[in-house]
């Protein structure tokens, strides 16, 4: 039986959400900030899986290290597109708690991989 990996899960997940967003923000015609959430948001999920293959544990958390920056810019792009008027409150309020999720998740993991 394969142990769960809640990480891997979660930001695949939420590449889909992110994906989904995507299409609608370019349905509105917004074009450039869409993109960079495009990028980033599913950037998470792809460096999550690199490092189930990391070569060493400094290289597990440096790729995990990379897909928590990439999770803290998606977090930005998401408050400028609320901001700007681009996503609805509700849009941003049911997208905002997988990114804060996905934030603490790296944030204990690259914790605990670097105190053992």
């Amino acid at each position: 039986m394969e142990k769960k990996n809640v990480i891997k899960e979660k930001s695949f997940a939420f590449a889909i959400e992110i994906v989904a967003l995507y299409k609608v923000l370019v349905e509105r015609k917004e074009f450039v900030l869409s993109k960079q959430l495009l990028r980033s948001g599913t950037s998470i999920g792809a460096n999550v899986r690199e490092s189930e293959h990391a070569q060493s544990k400094a290289d597990f958390i440096h790729k995990l290290s990379i897909a928590l920056k990439e999770a803290n810019e998606t977090e930005y792009w998401l408050y400028l597109l609320y901001e700007t008027k681009y996503l609805s409150q509700i849009e941003f309020e049911n997208i905002k708690p997988s990114i804060i999720e996905l934030l603490k998740l790296l944030t204990s993991i690259i914790n605990t991989s670097k105190t053992k």
